[in-house]
């Protein structure tokens, strides 16, 4: 068995269908099912069984000799939420719980951390260990993912494997429950499909033009890729960045969503809303040497060719993956 918590959820539901794709069918899903929303990520997948996310500890205790594998996916993702105990129970003592069973049950575990933990790149964009204690997440989200990573690293105990994938701006099929925590190119399609343009936040630092803010989009099915090569792998424990290592504009992006639509570029510019303005990020990229050295071969899909993807063959036709 293969466990996926975050199993309705956007990058979770994926997983579940490029495991599908390989063949791996003895799947256990564990996310809170209550929340309807997220119900079609779920549809055609082939899986033995859900598990709400509340028993699952226990039910690990119980059936743990037949689990060959965890995905840790499952977390509340919202920057935008500030009760910090809302991120201590899900992302950081419910993952603290996930960590000791696995090292008590010999169960290897990838787990998603963040690129939020790099705050606004004043230490950079390294995967080292070293910097982690100096990192400065921009919000309680970040600042979960980044707790934890701290944590994990002083154990003295630790799974035979592990990994804790910082995701940088992961976009693409699934995320249509996200609402406002979706992806640029979720919302520029929606934008277009109504209004026929795209408006996109208007640069506040002289150092940037207007729409050339870079962030580093990765596109799901790459994360995916790197999540199945790290099951089979299962050594080199450690943090990795999980981006292309090539950061875009939002213009590119923009662009790129109209080309897939073959329409021409319509783009307006808007004030950064000032509650946000003074933790926004104008550039993110991920450093990939990290994971390149342990033997990740494959190319990250270009942003053109991601957008495009996403845009003809799942936000056209409302089509899961």
């Amino acid at each position: 068995m293969i466990v996926v918590t975050g199993a309705a959820g956007f990058i979770g539901s994926c997983l579940i269908s490029g495991l599908n794709e390989l063949g791996y069918k003895d799947l256990v899903l564990v996310d809170d099912f209550s929340k309807t929303e997220k119900a079609p990520n779920l549809d055609g997948k082939e899986f033995s069984k859900q598990i709400d996310r509340s028993e699952f500890h226990d039910w690990l205790e119980e059936n743990n000799k037949l689990v060959y594998f965890i995905f840790h996916i499952g977390a509340r993702t919202d920057t935008t939420e500030f009760d910090t105990s809302i991120f201590d129970k899900l992302n950081l003592n419910y993952t603290k719980k996930v960590w000791n069973q696995c090292i008590e049950y010999g169960i290897p575990l990838v787990y998603a951390s963040s690129g939020a933990t790099y705050g606004l790149g004043e230490h950079g964009y390294s995967d080292s260990h070293d910097i982690v204690e100096k990192l400065k997440p921009l919000n309680p989200y970040g600042d979960s993912k980044n707790d934890f990573d701290k944590w994990a690293l002083k154990q003295e105990k630790s799974p035979y494997f592990w990994a804790g994938l910082k995701f940088f701006n992961v976009y693409g099929p699934n995320e249509y429950h996200k609402g406002r925590m979706a992806s640029v190119i979720f919302h520029a399609f929606n934008q277009i499909k109504r209004d026929g343009l795209v408006k996109l936040f208007r640069s506040h630092n002289p150092e940037y033009k207007d729409g050339e803010q870079l962030r580093d989009f990765i596109y799901v099915k790459d994360v995916v890729d790197v999540c199945l090569f790290l099951m089979e792998h299962r050594k080199n424990s450690g943090l990795y960045n999980l981006g292309t290592g090539k950061a875009r504009t939002f213009l590119d992006l923009a662009k790129a969503t109209f080309k897939a639509l073959d329409l021409e570029p319509n783009i307006q510019f808007i004030d950064t809303p000032e509650d946000i303005r003074d933790k926004y990020q104008y550039y993110t990229q991920a450093e990939m040497d990290k994971l390149r050295s342990i033997g990740y071969d494959k190319e990250f899909t270009s942003l053109e060719d991601g957008v495009d993807d996403y845009v003809k063959n799942y936000l056209k036709e409302q089509k899961y993956y």
